[in-house]
């Protein structure tokens, strides 16, 4: 009997590619697509690693599938963007190893800055599009992607969203089949993308895509679920189909749609020509209700359902039923507001404290990372936060408008040792080579930490296990050809060196440059090396000065006009508390 287990959908899709025999795979990390990579490494026959941003995941990924690899490469929606570039003309190219590219959405914004949807990018792009609904369909589909890209020699975009990445189902496990090796032979009409071999070559993808279109409309991807009543019919996709499942039932017919580029035109009017009304229940854009309309049928869909946010069954019951809201039950007790904080030794606090004792003579630009949290009170060290990259490359236009208004701050942008590797340093080299006056700061922690821990070219180890060589940020940077004076190097920690070096940076003219180096706190070997170490407070020494709480410290309160640790065990022992106190009533113990 097949073994049957729970997974989530990331962890389904991992399996799927190993039991499809993918030997190549390559992800940047972001929610809700992280766990993919996290787990298809624990699959040996699948080489798998962390790339410094989306274009170089896709592009190792064809690499490996035009030498003959079936390939994965993995990323959030916004991640997509960054790997557009690539994917467009790989997408002419068509592949020799089936290669499937898996945009993670999120609508709701659960932890993006958007939440564009990207089916509207297989359009674009001349990819086949492929739209799981549940753990089980994302193993089963995912080795049907890459049947379909080998026999209609296209790309397959799966596009997963963040309630299918996460959410949990039985899945039912099947031996994989061997490492897919085709072989290599070099083709330059099919692989080379000059122009005279681009314009063969999109004749050909619009042919394939057309033979898919066939294949659409009679293929298990795409399914029609008739019931006794047939005034109702509901076409869907993805996440959309069990919402409508769980408020409908069995009491309409359903077009449960996987395979969604190119549209299966047929199908789509045999089923609207078979009920009375039709309603198009989709997240994010009416790419769905578009194709429906394209044919000259009359549908409800954005008219009554939301194109913002995430859907849910409440929100489809209130839009196209009159059946009331479940009532549930009522309680008092409620939950206590937990804002996201910095975590308790989190080396970033440093330089947002340090920062507020400048705060008038700068325009802070942050970026994506969990130093975002700076944005908060008591820092509010973010005024702007665009997309990986952009917290240095925003500050030489921002350095540009306040010279034309007179305005003396000093433009500072800062980001991470992940995000300095995945977009960050070519942002700074333009910043160093244009003379921008402004101040550019890589907080570097040892790790990608937002997104949990992942590997990136500033550590020592794989995400396979193996040893590689770190790639040292200080390095990169002096190899721009800066002036070594515009430079510092500073642990975040001690708060006499931080804000030296952000007063040397303000008051010197040109590109500064400042690297802040110090662990995140909850990486596995830091924790062990503090061992018992934290700080403790005296409170006959306890002046009630609040100096201590303007670090906003989550292992710190203030009750009866005295601070204490109030999450012993949540304490770092970092220090930073110590150094706020005039009164030498904190120490550190355990060490």
């Amino acid at each position: 009997m097949a073994e049957k287990v729970i997974m989530s959908g990331n962890e389904a899709i991992a399996r799927g590619a190993y039991e499809a025999g993918v030997g190549f795979a390559s992800a940047y990390p972001g929610t809700p697509s992280t766990e993919i990579l996290e787990n298809l490494s624990k699959y040996k026959s699948v080489h798998s690693q962390w790339a410094n941003n989306e274009k170089v995941a896709v592009e190792m990924a064809a690499g490996a599938q035009i030498g003959g690899l079936r390939t994965l490469s993995a990323m959030k929606h916004v991640g997509l963007n960054v790997a557009a570039d690539p994917m467009m003309t790989v997408a002419y190219e068509g592949v020799n190893g089936g290669m499937v590219i898996i945009t993670a959405d999120d609508p709701g914004m659960h932890s993006s800055q958007n939440e564009q949807d990207n089916r509207q990018y297989a359009q674009l792009g001349k990819l086949i599009l492929i739209e799981p609904s549940d753990a089980q369909e994302c193993k089963d589909y995912l080795k049907i992607a890459y049947e379909l890209s080998e026999r209609f020699d296209l790309v397959v975009l799966f596009r997963v969203t963040t309630r299918v990445c996460h959410s949990k189902s039985i899945v039912t496990l099947e031996e994989p089949v061997p490492t897919k090796v085709n072989k290599y032979e070099k083709n330059l009409d099919k692989y080379a993308m000059l122009p005279q071999n681009a314009i063969r070559r999109h004749v050909i993808v619009e042919e394939s895509l057309k033979a898919v279109e066939e294949y659409a409309n009679d293929c298990v991807l795409n399914r029609v679920e008739y019931n006794a009543d047939k005034k109702v019919g509901i076409i869907t996709s993805g996440i959309s189909y069990q919402h409508a499942r769980e408020v409908f039932g069995d009491t309409v017919s359903y077009l449960k749609l996987g395979l969604t580029n190119p549209m299966p035109s047929k199908l789509i009017s045999e089923f609207c020509e078979s009920v009375e009304t039709v309603h198009v229940i989709e997240e994010g854009e009416p790419f769905i209700e578009k194709a429906v309309k394209i044919l000259g049928y009359k549908c409800t869909g954005k008219d009554k359902i939301t194109i913002q946010g995430e859907l849910n069954a409440e929100i489809v019951r209130a839009a196209l039923t009159d059946i009331p809201e479940n009532e549930g039950y009522e309680t008092h007790a409620k939950a206590v507001d937990r804002p996201p904080v910095l975590c308790a030794g989190c080396p970033h606090r440093g330089f947002f404290y340090a920062f507020t004792k400048f705060r008038d003579k700068l325009v802070p630009m942050g970026d994506i990372g969990c130093y975002a949290l700076g944005v908060q009170t008591p820092f509010y060290a973010m005024d702007t936060g665009l997309c990986m990259g952009g917290g240095h490359s925003m500050t030489i236009g921002m350095a540009k408008a306040l010279a034309a208004q007179g305005d003396t701050r000093k433009p500072i942008g800062f980001l991470g040792d992940s995000t300095f590797f995945h977009s960050g340093l070519t942002s700074m080299i333009d910043a160093i080579h244009c003379q921008a006056n402004v101040i550019e700061v890589v907080l570097d922690n040892s790790i990608t930490g937002m997104t949990g821990h992942q590997q990136n070219a500033g550590t020592e180890v794989s995400l396979m296990g193996e040893p590689v060589p770190k790639i040292d940020v200080v390095s990169m940077v002096m190899a721009t050809g800066i002036d070594p004076d515009n430079v510092t190097v500073v642990d975040p920690q001690n708060l006499e060196e931080m804000e030296a070096a952000l007063k040397k940076a303000i008051e010197n003219d040109g590109t500064q440059v400042i690297i802040t180096r110090s662990p995140c706190a909850l990486i596995k070997s830091v924790i062990k090396a503090r061992g018992s170490r934290k700080c403790v407070i005296d409170a006959d020494k306890c002046k009630g000065c609040k100096a201590c709480m303007k670090i906003a410290c989550p292992s710190l309160a203030f009750k009866d006009k005295k601070a204490y640790i109030a999450d012993p065990a949540n304490c770092t022992g970092c220090g930073l508390c110590m150094q706020m106190c005039k009164f030498d009533a904190i120490e550190k113990v355990g060490e």
